[in-house]
């Protein structure tokens, strides 16, 4: 494992290692700045590689902060990952393991009494503002964002209302906030009479409103609001999931630069006349988004006292899932050339991308090839902000905020992922050993295809694409491993996985 240390010039080193913040007052805690992609890939952009999709001030941010190379979701899908971020607690401990979803609105709830970061830094002193997607319960329920530390909502409360860009309301704290759309559905189809080769007849699934930028316009309404005080401002913007919905003014910037047959249904969502320029323009649109939060930060005379962090939930549709609403990772290479996607513990459906930025007290455009997942998020925020001193015990989260700063620290012992939907998934990584179980609960479609539970061993400092299972050639390793992965799971009465369960 590579410390950022090598990364550092000597006086870089020494100003970082100086500049750490233990000596901030309540008064002068750094504001927390955390933008979440959503379904956004590996390689989506510019910064780890893109060269078809425009990514400015992603690429800005990057070149001003610090670029994570080996960062890992919290899981392969948007529930149980976001749970794994707020909670620092990893998918065999924490409470939500998969998407699930309750009447009338919204995921399976988080308990009344989980700690998490918005709570623990609201009790530090910070005003908390959620913009976005929440997915950890519904409105109303234990889980509902202004149960679980968050001062103040806007955005959506449910993942599947949160599919459709162009939606008649959203939720406003505990408000209803209408919109001026007509009611769409994010799964509609052609109807018959409308020509799928004449892109008019793609029209009625656009909107007036859209979501993405009624959220982003909240959330700079919230910073420029509360920006005498500390505040923690968290975008888990809907970008770049299906549907393929955007603006024609965005759209515009695409249309032209490549063929892009059109995607007229029949694999699920919108049909979209123009697929590859639909995707890549809702991306450049969020990004447009992010450059105007940086904008107004420092506008605001707040650079030196704003901590960004930039990520994504999980990989982008690629391997099974190629095609699914006229997604193309493949053209424009969203995995990183990893394995597979979304929905797989694969490199492709977790390993995301991961920026951190703060402008006099992080070093600007280092890289870190430090192994870091989502439940680190919890204790490297509250040590940067001076607040380790209030990190959860039991936790499984480690801080990598000494990392960040130049200092040396050891490797993590190990990252474990499980997830009992898409066959049943179990992995581990162990330095550049990683064993990955699949087809641990066979459904109907598994049998059918021939499939059985499979176990594959990678080295992944020689093969990252995992494509040559070692197993067979570590028995002891693969015995180790296994040993060390059943013992990371605890049952869950909400998700059983029958396989791991005693």
């Amino acid at each position: 494992m590579t410390s950022l240390r090598r990364f550092f010039s000597p006086l870089v080193l020494a100003l970082s290692l100086t500049l750490a913040p233990t000596w901030l007052s309540a008064t002068q805690l750094p504001n927390i700045i955390f933008i979440l992609a959503d379904d956004l890939g590996y390689g989506d952009p510019g910064c780890y590689g893109q060269t078809k999709i425009r990514t400015p001030n992603i690429d800005r941010l990057a070149a001003e902060g610090v670029r994570l190379t080996q960062h890992y979701s919290g899981n392969a899908v948007c529930a149980p990952s976001r749970c794994v971020l707020m909670t620092g607690l990893h998918p065999g401990h924490a409470w939500i393991r998969n998407n699930r979803e309750r009447k009338p609105e919204g995921q399976e709830p988080m308990p009344a009494d989980a700690v998490n970061l918005p709570k623990l830094l609201k009790e530090a002193g910070y005003v908390t503002g959620g913009f976005g997607k929440w997915g950890l319960g519904g409105p109303g329920t234990t889980g509902d964002p202004l149960k679980q530390g968050i001062d103040h909502w806007f955005g959506y409360n449910s993942q599947a209302l949160a599919h459709n860009f162009y939606p008649t309301s959203l939720w406003k704290n505990d408000q209803i906030f209408p919109l001026n759309n007509p009611p769409i559905s994010a799964h509609d189809t052609f109807k018959p009479g409308e020509n799928p080769d004449d892109p008019l007849s793609y029209k009625r699934f656009q909107g007036h409103q859209y979501s993405a930028d009624v959220i982003a316009e909240e959330a700079r309404s919230f910073i420029r609001e509360h920006h005498s005080q500390p505040f923690f401002c968290y975008i888990p913007t809907t970008v770049p999931h299906l549907a393929l919905q955007v603006p024609d003014d965005s759209l515009q910037e695409y249309l032209g630069e490549w063929e892009d047959p059109p995607y007229k249904g029949g694999r699920g969502y919108l049909p979209h006349h123009a697929p590859r320029a639909a995707y890549a323009a809702m991306i450049t649109r969020m990004d447009r988004e992010i450059g105007r939060v940086l904008d107004l930060v420092e506008d605001l005379g707040l650079d030196e006292r704003t901590l960004f962090v930039f990520t994504s939930d999980n990989g982008p549709l690629h391997g099974e899932h190629e095609g699914l609403a006229g997604t193309d990772a493949t053209f424009f290479n969203s995995h990183g050339g990893l394995r597979n996607g979304k929905g797989t513990l694969y490199e492709g459906g977790f390993r995301v991308p991961g920026i951190v930025r703060w402008k006099g007290h992080l070093p600007a455009g280092a890289v870190c090839h430090r192994i870091t997942g989502f439940e680190d998020w919890l204790p490297t925020l509250l040590e940067l902000a001076g607040l380790a001193e209030r990190t959860p015990k039991g936790i499984d989260g480690i801080s990598f905020a000494p990392t960040l700063q130049g200092a040396n620290q050891p490797g993590r012992p190990f990252l474990y992922r499980e997830f009992p939907a898409y066959g049943g998934q179990q992995c581990i990584r162990e330095g550049n050993w990683k064993l990955i179980r699949t087809g641990l609960m066979p459904n109907k479609k598994s049998i059918a295809q021939g499939r059985s539970p499979s176990l594959e061993l990678f080295d992944l400092a020689t093969d990252l694409g995992e494509q040559h299972n070692l197993a067979d050639q570590n028995p002891d390793l693969v015995s180790h491993l296994l040993a060390l992965m059943e013992s990371q799971h605890r049952p869950s009465a909400l998700f059983t996985f029958p396989a791991l369960d005693p």
